[in-house]
């Protein structure tokens, strides 16, 4: 099966999974994502999806985050028997090479790619930079909503190791395991999220020993990850350790970037923990810390 490329004229070296899908292949390469051969198939997932509505990327299907993938906020994967019919029902198999994006610089299309890993999906890759990229580009779009015949689709078991369980994050806190927080750092100070963050838990705060590594640090303006030379500065001190990498949010969406990057961009042991901060907060029995904003100096206004 032919490999999908990385964007050529970046000077990374990511490894050879080539997770990333450019933009400029998809648009040379759209015919083949318009076929009712289920070879390969597009599939968007948003933060608001009414904006597929709008236009997607000509060939593409929709899921829809909160009602398709999730069965609750708080680390509830749909179940293996909903994902067979939620996969098949779009014309995939688990031979079909499956390329998501969405909005939001891929907030939840970068856990829909962690679902498919997680149900062992080996053929699926993430659009670089998304919506955003595709949209600045002006490259095709369309609102003709395409139906394809629907397949059987085959799960033989999970791949437990890319994710995190509330206990087992318990039960490492003090054995230098690195937690990365990628909220912003109001939420992880412990103040009231910003008003487009929902709001799902009674307490504020963030999990003991975890750094505040916004997810956000790892992707360019136009939505596009940076080249590696400058992820392995960011996340450089979490490669490399013995225990894998936690990387958590609010309910697991945006934590699914941190973890594609540290995962798959930089081939470090990591995890994403779904149940992120939605859950941990929920356990009254979970140690909670929060940060003291720092004083403003004399004279700052």
């Amino acid at each position: 099966m032919l490999k999908l490329s990385l964007l050529p004229d970046l000077n990374v070296s990511y490894p050879d999974t080539e997770p990333l899908c450019s933009a400029e292949w998809i648009r040379d390469h759209l015919d083949r994502f318009q076929s009712d051969d289920p070879d390969y198939r597009l599939v968007e997932v948003d933060m608001d999806p009414g904006v597929y509505d709008e236009w997607h990327i000509p060939g593409a299907v929709q899921i829809n985050w909160e009602e398709d993938i999730i069965d609750g906020l708080g680390g509830n994967v749909i179940d293996p028997s909903e994902a067979k019919t939620l996969f098949g029902d779009l014309g995939i198999t688990q031979d079909t090479t499956v390329v998501v994006y969405g909005d939001q610089a891929n907030w939840f299309a970068g856990h829909a790619y962690w679902v498919l890993k997680y149900y062992q999906h080996e053929n699926v890759k993430l659009l670089d930079g998304g919506r955003r990229y595709w949209k600045l580009q002006d490259y095709e779009q369309t609102q003709s909503v395409p139906e394809y015949p629907a397949q059987e689709y085959v799960i033989e078991g999970t791949d437990e190791s890319i994710r995190g369980y509330k206990d087992d994050i318990l039960e490492t806190l003090n054995e230098d395991r690195p937690i990365i927080d990628v909220r912003n750092p109001q939420e992880y100070r412990g103040e009231k999220p910003p008003a487009e963050i929902p709001n799902t838990t009674n307490r504020e705060g963030h999990i003991p020993t975890a750094d505040n590594v916004p997810w956000g640090k790892a992707v360019n303006a136009d939505g596009t990850f940076k080249p590696e030379s400058a992820l392995r500065d960011i996340y450089g001190e979490y490669i490399g350790s013995e225990k894998s990498s936690v990387a958590y949010c609010r309910i697991g969406e945006r934590s699914s970037v941190t973890w594609f990057v540290l995962s798959e961009l930089l081939g470090a042991d990591a995890v994403n923990y779904d149940g992120s901060w939605t859950e941990w907060a929920a356990d009254e029995e979970a140690p909670v810390e929060i940060q003291t904003p720092p004083a403003a100096e004399e004279g700052d206004d």
